[in-house]
């Protein structure tokens, strides 16, 4: 598969979103389990066509270019704009979870690019999020949320909170330190 895919899974109580890389996978939300192939599956419900192989090209999962090789690191801190955010994907194996950085004088916060009121609803389109004083609104719902934890104050969602994501600045670069990722990767 050339393009990656973003799959959202609801339930009553959560919804999962997570962009695949591969001709299939599995997303889990709640109690509810689902498994996807775009090339077909053998008898054995493996997707069909060698599943393990890296694209073509070679590993084409580090930023070009950007001198570090560190597969956690995910951008200089000055290049996180304090007046919107900044986009990446945290990835696991296949799966990888869109992401916005935002930044706060030397502290930064990370989470799911995500609206909790309808989960497939970025709050960074890709072309940054809005940033209102001390708070980053969803586009579509204009729902309300701190920049430092993420809550939200005021929209359809108040009292949720988005889905935190952890980081940390060492260096003047910023580098992703969720223990359910291994890497990540600017978009």
């Amino acid at each position: 598969m050339s393009d990656p895919v973003d799959v959202t899974v609801d339930t009553d109580d959560e919804s999962e979103s997570v962009r695949i890389h591969d001709d299939g996978g599995e997303v889990e939300a709640g109690d509810a389990t689902v498994r996807f192939s775009f090339s077909g599956t053998g008898d054995d419900g493996q997707a069909v066509g060698g599943d393990d192989e890296q694209s073509p090209g070679g590993n084409d999962d580090q930023s070009p270019d950007d001198g570090n090789d560190d597969p956690r690191r995910i951008a200089e801190l000055d290049s996180v704009p304090t007046d919107s955010t900044l986009v990446f994907e945290a990835r696991d194996g296949r799966r990888g979870v869109n992401c916005i950085l935002h930044r706060s004088g030397d502290a930064v916060a990370a989470w799911r690019n995500s609206c909790p009121h309808q989960p497939e609803v970025p709050l960074d389109p890709g072309r940054g999020a809005i940033v209102r004083g001390d708070r980053l609104v969803c586009h579509k719902h204009g729902a309300q949320f701190e920049r430092d934890d993420g809550v939200c104050t005021h929209g359809p969602c108040a009292g949720d909170a988005l889905d935190s994501i952890e980081v940390t600045v060492r260096d003047g670069e910023v580098y992703l330190t969720d223990e359910r990722f291994e890497r990540a990767e600017r978009r």
